[in-house]
């Protein structure tokens, strides 16, 4: 099974380069950080439209419980937060089609080497997130497949002895503040939706 998010670390992206309120994406964790939660802001990255399993071109980015108090941090932090409430959409949905259920998670790419964001995913998910100590598995993985090829390894096992844990996140967070939070988020994304109906071309 496959998910499509249009906007997950690209919203990290548009902090640094939309809003300028950090000058490099490796901020983002200690700004979010810089609070204990996201202040009741929620922040739906739909800026091309909402992804897998909503499926919806006309919606619009969303940010959503500000107050007199939000401060960048909580923009971070609601951002951070975003990922992985979409992630765990998406698993939400896998789970739904296949009837498998999930009991961890391996994750890859440059935004997991948030500890911020990976503690939350796991949160949200209930289950252990495992980060490899490379995170670019993509390329790990071509590098793999061009050594079989000339026979720097002969096969598969011996990758496998290859491979090293660099953290496990187990879920800490009480069921009833995950489920306000994957309430708040769907409140949200549905307040995003079919935004751009009717605008001009």
């Amino acid at each position: 099974l496959e998910g499509s998010v249009f906007i997950g670390g690209a919203v990290v992206q548009w902090l640094r380069d939309g809003l300028g309120i950090i000058k490099s994406s490796a901020e983002v964790q200690s700004l979010a950080a810089s609070v204990p939660d996201c202040g009741g802001v929620m922040f739906v990255p739909a800026f091309s439209g909402l992804g897998a399993p909503h499926w919806d071109p006309n919606a619009r980015g969303t940010i959503i419980g500000l107050t007199r108090g939000t401060t960048a941090g909580h923009l971070a932090r609601a951002a951070v937060e975003s990922i992985a409430h979409q992630v765990a959409d998406l698993v939400e949905a896998m789970q739904a089609d296949s009837g498998a259920p999930l009991t961890e998670m391996r994750v890859d790419g440059g935004a997991t080497r948030d500890d911020l964001l990976m503690q939350f995913q796991a949160d949200l998910l209930g289950v252990p997130l495992i980060r490899p100590a490379v995170t670019e598995v993509t390329a790990l993985g071509a590098a793999y497949l061009a050594g079989l090829g000339v026979g720097v390894w002969t096969d598969i096992a011996q990758l496998k002895e290859l491979q090293r844990v660099d953290r496990r996140f187990e879920p800490s967070m009480n069921s009833t503040r995950v489920a306000d939070a994957r309430l708040s988020w769907r409140r949200a994304v549905e307040r995003s939706r079919d935004w751009a109906v009717g605008e001009n071309p």
